[in-house]
């Protein structure tokens, strides 16, 4: 059974830091390509970053440039978002997605989602 578990989410004043880890099970990890996306209220839910298990590239939504960065610790099948510089636009539920064999950054599984809240 494929799982994904997100941790790491919490309340942060703007401009602090998090680390969000999706801790990834039932599948061969390194296979499948992982990314990062989020939801904020009333919004519709959108990709912030993906990394490629084929290449290591790694791709951001044009917001999150230059202050998240996605990593991933193949001994722990754990990938990360670490978030720098927030900003309360940046709060919404953060969600880990497993994409489909063969295909760059596409979503197959998600995960149950982490609150992150950042205040002004």
């Amino acid at each position: 059974e494929v799982q994904l578990v997100e941790s790491g989410g919490g309340l942060v004043q703007a401009g602090g830091s998090l680390t969000l880890s999706c801790a990834a099970s039932g599948f061969t990890f390194d296979d499948y390509d992982i990314g990062w996306f989020r939801q904020a209220p009333g919004k519709e839910r959108e990709g912030v970053s993906c990394i490629s298990r084929s290449d290591g590239r790694t791709y951001y939504e044009d917001s999150v440039k230059g202050r998240f960065t996605i990593s991933s610790n193949n001994a722990k099948n754990t990938v990360y978002l670490q978030m720098n510089s927030l900003k309360p636009e940046d709060t919404a539920v953060y969600y880990c997605a497993r994409g489909t064999y063969g295909r760059r950054c596409d979503v197959e599984y998600w995960g149950q989602g982490t609150q992150v809240t950042v205040s002004s």
